[in-house]
């Protein structure tokens, strides 16, 4: 699969079957290519864009999302899923993971708003939506994920320090920073490999990730 960071929290995975996956659309280029699945985390605006599921919907196109948001996810006839549910789709799946904060009062766990794990082809992608440093990731490291897409802005999620330390409990191959409200996502990856060179940081500002 190849992944694509479009800015903010959105990606896009490419199955090399050429099914297209976004996770969180926001700011989207009239240009990009129709979905054939759309995960959002929750419904802040930077997450959840009308505007930008528009951009890249079809007659075809399924969205998915946790079932507290289901009001959000009606007006595109999407699916609510439970924590831990699996949704399966031809090549792949699909679960949605736990994400909130602890010490900031902006993503609260009783909102039930989540996190996305993609597995296709023997490999697992996990987007942590907007989420501080939770118990429940150190579950992850049990998973194998290939790739981790970890918040690390501060203002409102994990920081650079905390966004390393969750990549240690979860221990992926790879981690990419993200939703970083500018900072530069070098020192992220200098604070990685001081930590555990082993876990590979890729920034993707300018390039394609293929796994």
């Amino acid at each position: 699969m190849e992944i694509f960071w479009l800015g903010h929290a959105c990606f896009k995975i490419k199955l090399f079957s050429g099914r297209i996956i976004y996770l969180d659309p926001y700011q989207l280029s009239e240009k990009e290519e129709k979905a054939d699945i759309i995960v959002s985390s929750h419904t802040h605006g930077d997450h959840f864009s009308k505007k930008d599921i528009e951009k890249i919907w079809s007659e075809d196109t399924i969205l998915l999302g946790p079932e507290s948001i289901k009001k959000s996810l009606d007006k595109f006839n999407g699916k609510g899923l439970r924590i831990g549910e699996e949704f399966a789709y031809k090549d792949l799946s699909i679960e949605l993971f736990p994400a909130y904060t602890i010490n900031k009062q902006t993503h609260p766990k009783s909102n039930n708003w989540t996190g996305t794990i993609i597995e296709s082809g023997g490999k697992r992608v996990y987007h942590a939506g907007d989420s501080e440093r939770i118990p429940e990731m150190k579950s992850l490291a049990e998973r194998n994920i290939t790739v981790a897409l970890l918040p690390c802005g501060g203002t409102y999620t994990m920081d650079f320090e905390e966004a390393t330390n969750a990549a240690l409990d979860i221990n992926p191959e790879i981690v990419v920073p993200m939703h970083n409200w500018g900072k530069d996502l070098n020192e992220f990856r200098k604070l990685m490999e001081k930590k555990n060179p082993k876990i590979k940081v890729e920034i993707l500002e300018a390039r394609t990730l293929e796994i």
